[in-house]
C-alpha cells in the first residue's frame, strides 16, 4: 500500500510539472517582440534548393516558423531559458535566397550571442552596417553565403567576439578596418577570412587568445610579423596562396601548441630552422611552392605526430634525412619539384600509414627503392623526372593492394616491366613513359581497374603485345615513340578505348585491330611509315565520338576518302602525298576546329562550302596545288584565327569576306598568283599579327588616303611583288605593336598556338628570309617583329619614322629603288638583329650610329 501511495504521489508531481511546462509554452517563453522580428526576417527570403557541397545536409529551418508555436522551439533558434531572450540563431545551410535589408529586423535581436548564416545565398548583397549593433555577439559566421562588397567598418564594434568566420570569394576588407578589428577583438580565438580580398599587410596587434587563424587566399602582402608565429595559444595558422606575402620562419622555437602550419604558395623564403623540431604536436606542415632553400633539417624527425608533410616546389637541396623514418603517422609525404639528390634512402619501412608518396622532379639517382613496395596503405606513388636507373623489382608488389596511381616516367629505368605493375588490383593510372623499358611481361592478368596506360618513349619493339588485350577497361593507351611495327593479331578489342596514341612508331599499315574498336575519341598515328591509300574500311568506320585524328608525316597516297567522322574537331594530314580534289564531305564535319592538309599534292579549287564552316579556327592548306580564286572564307563564320594558303596557285583578289574574321591573327597567302592592290582594309582587323603577301602579283602603292590601322601587326612581309611608290611615314607610325612589346618584358617567350581542350595542338609557323637565307620558323614567338619589303619597286627616301619601331628585329628594304642617305635615326633600333638595304640607290656615308 505504501509503495502504491509513493508511486501515486510521484505521478501527481510529474503531472504538475508537465502542466507547468504546458502552461509555459501556452504563454510563450519567447519575447513577442523578438518573435515578430524573426518572422519579419523570414519574409524577406525565398527557400530555393541549390547544391552546396560544403553543407552536410540542407535543412530549410525557417520553413516551419509560425506564430502558433513558441519561437524558442523554432528550428535554429535558441533562447535563454530564464529571460526568454533569443541568444543564438543558426540558419546555416537553410537554402535562404535574398538580401538582408540595411534595417533588417535581425538587428533588433540585441541579446544574440551566436549568429550563423553560413552557406546560404544572399544574392551578392552587402553585409549591412547595422551588424555593429549586435554588440553582445561572441560567435559570428557569415561564410560562403554570397555576400559582396566591402566588409563594413562597424563590424569592428563587436568587441566581444570569440569566433569570426567571413570566408568567401566576393568580400573585400580595407586595411584600416582590418587593423581596427584585430585591435578591438581582444578575446578572439577563431579568425577565418579565407578568400576575402584584403590586399594589405598583416597587422601586428593580434589577440593573444587566437587559436585558429585562416588568412589564406586573401592577397595579403608585406612581411609576416614574427609575432604571428609565436602566439602562445595558436593551434592552426593558414596563410596559403598569398603570393606577395614575404618573410622567414623564425629560428626561435614556435609555440608547441601548433597543430597545423600552412604557408603554401607564398613568398616566404630562407631555410627551415632546426627549431621546427620543437613542434611536437604538429599534424600538418604545408610549405608547398614557397621560396625556401637549404637542406631539410634532421630535426624534422622530431615531428612524431605529423600526418602530412608537404615541402614540394621549393629549392631544397641535399639528401632526404634518415630521421624521416620516425614519422610513423605520416599519410602524405610530398618532396617533389626540388633539387634533392643522392639515392632515395630505405626509410619507408616504418611509414606504414603512408598513402601518398611524391618524390618526382628531383635529382635522385640509383635504383628503385624496394622498401616502398611494402607500404600496405599506399594509394599514389610518383617518382617521375629523376635519374633512377636499373630494372624494377620483380614479384614484390603483391602487398600494394590500394595503389591507384603509379608514376615512374622520365627516368632511366630499363629491362622488362614486371607483371605486378599491370596487375595492381586498384590501379587506374600507370605512367611509365620516357624510360628505357625494352619489354612487357609475357602475361598481363585481366585488370578491370586500369584505365590510363602511358608507355611512350621507351624501347618496346615488335607487334602490339597481345597480353594488353586483357586490360579490358583501358580508356587511354599511349605507345608512341617506340619500335612497334604493327598488330599482334585480330583478338584485341579494347571495348572502352577512347584515346590511342601510336605516333613515332614503325607502323607500316593501319593496325587491323582498329576494326574492333568502336569508342575512339582520339587517334594519333602520325610520324610512322604507313604507305599507300587510306583503306576503305578505315574511312568507313563509324566512330561517332572521334574528335581528334592525326595521320600526318606518313607516306599516304591517293585521294582523300569520304570520312564519316561527324564529331571531328581536329584533322591533321600534313606531310603526306595525298592528291586530287578536296571532297566536299569535309564540310559535313560541323564541329571541325582545326584543319591541316598542308604539304600534300591536293589540286583543283577549294569547295566553296569551306567558307561556311562555323567552328573552323585554323585552316592550313600551304604547299599544295590548289587553283582558282581564294575562297570566300568567313562568309558564315567569324572564328577563323589562322589562314595559311601559302605555296599554291591561287589567282584573283583577296576576298572582302575576310573582314568578318574578327579574331584573325595570321593571314599567309604568299607564293601564289594573286593579282591585286594592297588590301589596306585588312588593317581594321584588330587581332591581326602576321600578314604575308610575298611572291604574288600585288601592285601599286601601299599608301592610302584612309587611316592605316594594323594595331597589332608584328610580321609584315610584302616581298617579291610589284608594289611601287614611296614608303609613307604614316604607315610605320601605326605599327603600335612594333613600338613596344609587353611580352618581352615578362621574361618568358611565348608562342602563337591554338588550343583544344586545354592543350596546344597547333603552332603557327612561317617562312622568312633572314640574312639572305630562307628559314622555316616552326614556331612564331610573340616577340618576333619583322618588316620585309624587299624585291619591289619602292622609291623615294627611307622614312625616319622607322626609328620608332623600337622592338623591330628584322628590316629588309633591299632590291628597290630607294635613294638618298641612310637615316642615322635607324641607329635607335636597339633590338635590330638583321638590316638589309642592299640593291638600292642610296648615297652618302653609312651612319656611325648603326655600329651601336
Amino acid at each position: 500500500m505504501g509503495h502504491f501511495f509513493f508511486f501515486y504521489s510521484f505521478l501527481c508531481v510529474v503531472l504538475l510539472i508537465s502542466e507547468c511546462f504546458c502552461s509555459s509554452f501556452e504563454h510563450h517563453l519567447c519575447s513577442p517582440t523578438e518573435a515578430s522580428a524573426l518572422l519579419q526576417f523570414k519574409q524577406h527570403f525565398e527557400i530555393i534548393s541549390y547544391p552546396n557541397s560544403l553543407c552536410p545536409i540542407h535543412f530549410p529551418r525557417t520553413k516551419s516558423w509560425n506564430e502558433s508555436r513558441d519561437c524558442c522551439i523554432w528550428n535554429g533558434v535558441t533562447c535563454d531559458m530564464l529571460t526568454g531572450r533569443v541568444i543564438a540563431l543558426d540558419l546555416s545551410c537553410s537554402q535562404l535566397w535574398g538580401s538582408i535589408h540595411p534595417n533588417s529586423s535581425l538587428f533588433q535581436l540585441h541579446h544574440l550571442h551566436t549568429l550563423n548564416l553560413a552557406y546560404n545565398n544572399f544574392n551578392y548583397s552587402s553585409i549591412p552596417h547595422n551588424i555593429g549593433q549586435l554588440t553582445n555577439l561572441r560567435h559570428l559566421n557569415l561564410s560562403e553565403s554570397g555576400f559582396d562588397g566591402q566588409i563594413p567598418t562597424e563590424i569592428s564594434y563587436l568587441s566581444n567576439l570569440v569566433s569570426l568566420d567571413l570566408s568567401g570569394y566576393e568580400l573585400q576588407l580595407d586595411e584600416r578596418t582590418f587593423e581596427t578589428m584585430l585591435h578591438n577583438f581582444t578575446n578572439l580565438e577563431l579568425l577565418s577570412l579565407s578568400q576575402v580580398n584584403i590586399t594589405s599587410p598583416i597587422p601586428m596587434n593580434m589577440s593573444s587568445s587566437l587559436r585558429y587563424v585562416d588568412l589564406g587566399f586573401t592577397n595579403l602582402r608585406g612581411v609576416v610579423p614574427e609575432s604571428l608565429f609565436l602566439l602562445p595559444n595558436l593551434e592552426n595558422l593558414k596563410l596559403g596562396v598569398n603570393l606577395l606575402l614575404k618573410g622567414v620562419l623564425p629560428k626561435i622555437p614556435l609555440s608547441n601548441t601548433l597543430l597545423e602550419l600552412d604557408i603554401s604558395l607564398t613568398g616566404i623564403s630562407g631555410s627551415i630552422p632546426d627549431s621546427i623540431g620543437t613542434l611536437s604536436s604538429l599534424n600538418i606542415l604545408n610549405l608547398e611552392l614557397c621560396q625556401l632553400s637549404g637542406s631539410i633539417p634532421d630535426s624534422i624527425g622530431n615531428l612524431t605526430q605529423i600526418t602530412e608533410l608537404i615541402l614540394s616546389t621549393n629549392h631544397f637541396t641535399g639528401h632526404i634525412p634518415s630521421t624521416i623514418s620516425k614519422l610513423k603517422h605520416l599519410t602524405r609525404l610530398d618532396l617533389s619539384s626540388n633539387s634533392l639528390s643522392g639515392e632515395i634512402p630505405n626509410v619507408f619501412s616504418n611509414l606504414q600509414e603512408l598513402r601518398y608518396l611524391h618524390l618526382y622532379d628531383n635529382r635522385f639517382i640509383g635504383s628503385f627503392p624496394s622498401t616502398i613496395l611494402n607500404l600496405t596503405h599506399l594509394e599514389s606513388l610518383a617518382l617521375s623526372t629523376n635519374s633512377l636507373s636499373g630494372p624494377l623489382p620483380a614479384n614484390k608488389a603483391s602487398i600494394l593492394q590500394k595503389l591507384t596511381q603509379l608514376d615512374l616516367s622520365d627516368n632511366s629505368l630499363n629491362g622488362t616491366i614486371p607483371s605486378w605493375v599491370f596487375n595492381l588490383p586498384l590501379a587506374s593510372s600507370l605512367w611509365l613513359h620516357n624510360n628505357q623499358f625494352s619489354g612487357l611481361p609475357d602475361e598481363i592478368k585481366t585488370n578491370p581497374t586500369l584505365e590510363y596506360l602511358y608507355l611512350s618513349n621507351n624501347q618496346l619493339s615488335g607487334s602490339l603485345h597481345q597480353s594488353l588485350a586483357n586490360l579490358t577497361n583501358l580508356s587511354t593507351l599511349d605507345l608512341s615513340t617506340n619500335n612497334i611495327t604493327g598488330d599482334a593479331g585480330t583478338n584485341i578489342t579494347f571495348p572502352r578505348l577512347q584515346v590511342l596514341q601510336l605516333s613515332c612508331c614503325e607502323l607500316k599499315d593501319f593496325p587491323y585491330f582498329l576494326r574492333n574498336v568502336k569508342t575512339l575519341e582520339v587517334l594519333d598515328m602520325s610520324k610512322n611509315k604507313i604507305r599507300g591509300q587510306i583503306p576503305n574500311w578505315f574511312s568507313s568506320m563509324r566512330w561517332d565520338s572521334l574528335e581528334f585524328l592525326n595521320l600526318s608525316h606518313n607516306s599516304l597516297t591517293g585521294h582523300l576518302p569520304q570520312f564519316h567522322y561527324h564529331s571531328l574537331e581536329y584533322l591533321d594530314l600534313k606531310f603526306n602525298s595525298l592528291q586530287g580534289p578536296l571532297p566536299s564531305s569535309i564540310c559535313n564535319m560541323s564541329s571541325l576546329n582545326i584543319l591541316d592538309l598542308s604539304r600534300n599534292n591536293f589540286s583543283n579549287s577549294i569547295p566553296s562550302c569551306l567558307g561556311n564552316m562555323a567552328s573552323l579556327t585554323v585552316l592550313d592548306l600551304r604547299r599544295n596545288n590548289f587553283t582558282g580564286s581564294l575562297p570566300s572564307l568567313c562568309a558564315q563564320s567569324t572564328l577563323l584565327r589562322t589562314i595559311v594558303l601559302n605555296g599554291n596557285r591561287f589567282e584573283g583578289t583577296v576576298p572582302m569576306s575576310l573582314l568578318k574574321c574578327d579574331g584573325l591573327q595570321v593571314l599567309d597567302v604568299g607564293n601564289n598568283a594573286i593579282n591585286d592592290t594592297f588590301p589596306a582594309w585588312l588593317g581594321t582587323l584588330q587581332e591581326l599579327q602576321v600578314l604575308i603577301l610575298k611572291s604574288n602579283k600585288f601592285h601599286g602603292p601601299i599608301s592610302t588616303r584612309k587611316k592605316f590601322y594594323f594595331p597589332r601587326l608584328r610580321i609584315f612581309d610584302l616581298s617579291q611583288n610589284e608594289f611601287s611608290g614611296s614608303l609613307p611615314a604614316e604607315v610605320f607610325r601605326n605599327f603600335k605593336a612594333m613600338i613596344k612589346l609587353d611580352d618581352r618584358e615578362e621574361g618568358e617567350i611565348k608562342y602563337m598556338s591554338q588550343y583544344l581542350n586545354g592543350h596546344s595542338i597547333y603552332e603557327d609557323s612561317v617562312r622568312l628570309v633572314i640574312k639572305g637565307q630562307y628559314m622555316d620558323l616552326e614556331r612564331i614567338s610573340t616577340i618576333m617583329t619583322v618588316i620585309d619589303l624587299s624585291n619591289n619597286h619602292f622609291e623615294g627616301v627611307i622614312p625616319k619614322t622607322l626609328k620608332d619601331l623600337s622592338s623591330l628585329w628584322l628590316l629588309n628594304l633591299s632590291h628597290n629603288n630607294l635613294k638618298g642617305d641612310i637615316p642615322m635615326e635607324l641607329g635607335q633600333l636597339n633590338m635590330l638583329d638583321a638590316l638589309d638595304l642592299s640593291w638600292n640607290r642610296l648615297t652618302g656615308k653609312i651612319p656611325q650610329e648603326l655600329t651601336e
